[in-house]
């Protein structure tokens, strides 16, 4: 079990490279799997939205970047307690790892709320702000108010899941996050489409026809329901993490201290990265409806190619996270090119995949010819850059597992301001939606080649150093 190889890890025995590699499998296998149906929810919501018409499928595609950035803003918090945990895992400091899941899940809890308030405050104005016209505008802020109502339970979620995962637990949030993509199905089916609108085996499902609201809500519900069941799985079942009597370590402080110095570059990076998303929505928008439409889309059918490596970069940062807490300074070189290395492995087959089956993937997005033609060009575009894209993606995770976070910031940061933005912004005019894809792949080529070299030349982090 990968479980055992981190037992080991942690005890300070040497693994074979078969070894290694069979934990990161074991370990990443059902962070891909949890992955794919975070996309596969999106495609759900995209799929049913898609058949109530291009006006609906580009309202919530007007908001989408904006609520990539509200999410990751929000989530970013958690990553700076647990990595903690991984940390203290690794050095097998067991109680304080429990008083950081506690601090920790408080703390990203009063940090969502926060966002979640703002989020809701300008809901009203956003689809302005970004230049949607009027027939959209007033699905997008329905959209993008519940989903900001619902950040709060999103955060809670993200958190127990990763400290789940860094406890050397990937398969309860796994299963976990795809019982919610079946919720969201269910949940979706009963509330975006009107009575009698869907029938399974000639029965007629009742319907409250919500349309692009119903989208919203059906999945903020599914949330609520995965994320109580991940805090009971953390709190209750958890063997390492769950909670009991014992005193406190009262090292609050230096807990936040630590998740601030590690989140605060996740969260700079999130908001202007989830800013260029945003300016790049703008770039997209005088393109009309259909363009706006097929970028969402497009976004959602790619995601399906990209998933298995962020299922790979947690592992990496449950992997890399203990063996830097037991102090294993050659295990955590070794292993972090291994993770690195299998992530573009899998990442250029679904490339292939993606270009391959490109239009098919759009046929089951849209019923609409227009954007299917169009997406399906995109994302040949884009399919060129997937490896270079893994690269970035399981190197942050690995820098993540090392406690820096500030490398993949920069990194992310200044290609995507210095190279896809003005690029864009250049060719949108002239070629269209082609013109930003081609901006994208170009950026994530780039980003992925200085990954690999800043993970070349990274000097390993000690558990001494981290304290």
């Amino acid at each position: 079990m990968a479980q055992d190889h981190l037992q080991w890890l942690r005890d300070g025995r040497t693994l074979s490279t078969r070894e290694e590699l069979s934990c990161i499998v074991k370990l990443s296998i059902p962070a891909i799997f949890a992955q794919i149906s975070t996309v596969a929810m999106e495609y759900i919501d995209a799929s049913m939205v898609g058949r109530l018409g291009a006006e609906s499928s580009a309202a919530i595609g007007l908001v989408s970047s904006t609520t990539w950035l509200a999410g990751g803003v929000t989530c970013s918090l958690a990553t700076g307690f647990t990595v903690q945990v991984a940390h203290k895992i690794g050095a097998k400091e067991d109680r304080e790892s429990r008083a950081v899941v506690k601090h920790g899940l408080l703390t990203v809890l009063g940090f969502a709320l926060f966002i979640a308030m703002l989020a809701v405050w300008i809901s009203s104005s956003l689809p302005v702000w970004l230049g949607g016209s009027e027939s959209i505008r007033a699905e997008a802020t329905q959209y993008f108010r519940i989903y900001s109502m619902a950040l709060p339970m999103l955060a809670l979620n993200y958190a127990a899941g990763g400290m789940l995962q860094c406890s050397g637990n990937m398969r309860i949030p796994s299963i976990l996050n795809i019982g919610m993509c079946v919720l969201d199905v269910l949940f979706n089916a009963l509330l975006i489409f009107p009575a009698g609108k869907l029938h399974i085996g000639g029965i007629s499902l009742p319907g409250a026809g919500l349309g692009v609201a119903g989208a919203a809500l059906g999945t903020a519900l599914s949330e609520v329901v995965c994320m109580l069941l991940m805090l009971y799985f953390l709190l209750i079942r958890s063997e390492k993490l769950h909670l009991r009597k014992e005193p406190g370590t009262g090292h609050y402080r230096s807990e936040l201290q630590r998740a601030i110095q590690i989140s605060l570059p996740i969260a700079i990076e999130n908001v202007i990265s989830g800013g260029a998303q945003v300016v790049s929505t703008k770039i997209v928008s005088p393109l009309g409806n259909i363009a706006i439409a097929t970028n969402s889309f497009s976004v959602t059918a790619e995601g399906i190619c990209y998933m298995p490596g962020y299922g790979i970069a947690s592992a990496s940062t449950a992997l890399i996270g203990q063996s830097v807490g037991a102090n294993r300074k050659k295990e955590t070189r070794k292993l972090s090119f291994l993770t690195v290395g299998l992530g573009m492995a899998v990442m250029t087959g679904t490339g292939v995949l993606l270009y391959i089956f490109a239009p098919q993937m759009l046929k089951i997005l849209s019923p609409n010819p227009e954007i299917q033609m169009l997406g399906a060009e995109v994302l040949r575009i884009e399919a060129f850059a997937e490896p270079f894209f893994a690269a970035a993606i399981v190197s942050a995770g690995v820098f993540r597992g090392k406690g820096k976070t500030f490398v993949s910031t920069i990194l992310n940061l200044s290609t995507m301001w210095l190279v896809r933005l003005p690029l864009a912004a250049f060719l949108a005019p002239r070629i269209g939606l082609r013109g930003v894809w081609i901006a994208m792949a170009l950026q994530l080529t780039i980003c992925g080649t200085l990954f690999l070299i800043a993970l070349a030349r990274d000097r390993e982090t000690g558990k001494n150093e981290l304290k």
